[in-house]
């Protein structure tokens, strides 16, 4: 797991080129790892879809109130403070609007970057174009960045809690299906690390595998048989299962709706056998369960590296992002 970046001032101008050709900026950002191009193309695909049906596709309200030839400018605004996420996918958006529409993509100047703190008011991007463009993508661009915004600010949020503590906040699998990719990155956007992107990539013990395997040990073993290339984490939910699960090998742990005092005991007690018995010299451990962020200090004080919460993506409300149209 990796800690993001931090992210700095940026502005980019863009460019405004022929009907269906990308714009000539890359959309800002100082989040490592971006988000994938192909992914960001294929997303904005289904989202503009699903307003305005197949391709082309149309918006009835737009296309009869607006003539193809008027433009304008419009500025995407924040209605609240918080951590912008979501920006890199505006160009994309727009190139996509354009091509539909057979019109030429609007340029954009971009005053903001994802991972930036915002405040009521402040404009982060202006776009100027044509005017059809500009009102058809705006609500898939909206919908887009205003979520991704929205997880930004709560990661935002732990990780100002956490400042100084040496713990991380971690976000989880609870993310909108088919949006996984964009709420990890505006976890990353937010300050906070990505756990594993999917079941693919870490292996999870948890209660009802043990069940399955006949026992840690036995489901531990299982899994680096059949996937020697993963680390393997363990539930826990005392500190009795934790001490089996570290005997048996565990990379890490995943310690399960603890109280403060359980987890710090838990903490000292695995800190006191890394680098005996074949355990490695740092056991990674990660707090899950009821962490609000009026407990983050508290949990944190106990040691643990990481904790795990699923609100970040599964319960953050949107960010306000508007697109005003300038008379």
């Amino acid at each position: 797991m990796s800690t993001p970046q931090s992210p700095r001032p940026h502005e980019s101008p863009a460019t405004e080129p022929s009907a269906g050709e990308s714009s000539s900026v890359a959309a800002p950002s100082a989040v490592e790892p971006g988000l994938d191009p192909a992914w960001i193309t294929r997303t904005v695909e289904i989202a503009l879809a699903e307003d305005l049906g197949p391709a082309p596709g149309r918006d009835v309200t737009t296309q009869a109130t607006v003539p193809p030839s008027a433009t304008g400018t419009a500025e995407l605004v924040a209605r609240e403070e918080g951590t912008v996420a979501g920006l890199v996918v505006v160009v994309e958006t727009l190139r996509q609007t354009a091509a539909r529409l057979a019109l030429p993509t609007p340029e954009v100047t971009f005053r903001a970057q994802d991972g930036d703190a915002v405040v009521p008011g402040q404009v982060l991007a202006t776009l100027t174009g044509r005017t059809q463009v500009l009102l058809v993508a705006e609500r898939t661009l909206l919908n887009l960045a205003s979520r991704a915004s929205g997880v930004a600010t709560a990661a935002a949020a732990f990780s100002r809690e956490l400042a100084g503590t040496g713990a991380q906040v971690l976000d989880t699998r609870k993310t909108t299906p088919g949006l996984r990719a964009l709420d990890k990155y505006a976890v990353r956007a937010g300050g906070g690390t990505n756990k594993r992107m999917g079941l693919y990539d870490v292996a999870m013990v948890k209660d009802n595998h043990v069940v399955a395997a006949g026992g840690v040990a036995a489901a531990i073993r299982a899994v680096r048989t059949t996937f020697p290339d993963v680390l393997v984490q363990v539930e826990a939910d005392t500190t009795a299962q934790a001490m089996e699960a570290l005997d048996a090998g565990a990379d890490f742990l995943l310690l399960d709706n603890m109280t403060t005092p359980v987890l710090a005991a838990t903490v000292t007690a695995v800190r006191e056998r890394q680098g005996r018995d074949g355990v490695a010299e740092h056991v990674e451990l990660e707090a899950t369960g009821n962490l609000t962020i009026d407990r983050a200090r508290e949990v944190a004080s106990t040691g643990v590296d990481y904790l795990s919460v699923g609100a970040l993506t599964h319960s953050a409300p949107i960010l306000d992002l508007a697109l005003d149209l300038q008379g």
